[in-house]
């Protein structure tokens, strides 16, 4: 059973920045593919932006050119930089961690977008 512990979230302006950290407690952190979701009241859960365990880096059109989400192995850390955040960008927060055969979530971390 892999642990994620988010942080980072909290309320920002129209145009402000946060940075999410999500800690995996795991000794293989390297091969999982690691991923953010969000999900806002009454919608669907949907994907952020996603690194694979080779790299490969994928985002929700929603926040290309905004978000960047980069991992560092050697501190089983993903991380997702936000900038020019919106009020759309208000949500749950959840760092997902998968394998092959497993699939594991945080506990979410709430970022609101509000003047």
């Amino acid at each position: 059973q892999v642990q994620l512990v988010e942080s980072g979230g909290g309320l920002v302006q129209p145009g402000g920045s946060l940075r999410l950290s999500c800690t995996a407690s795991t000794s293989i952190f390297r091969v999982y593919d690691m991923g953010w979701y969000r999900q806002a009241p009454g919608k669907q859960r949907e994907l952020v932006a996603a690194v694979t365990s080779g790299g490969t880096i994928n985002y929700a059109d929603s926040v290309k050119g905004r978000f960047t989400i980069s991992r560092d192995n050697a501190k089983n850390t993903v991380y997702l930089q936000m900038n020019s955040l919106k009020p759309e960008d208000t949500a749950v927060y959840y760092c997902n961690c998968r394998g092959s055969l497993t699939n594991y979530w945080g506990q979410g971390t709430q970022v609101t977008v509000s003047s």
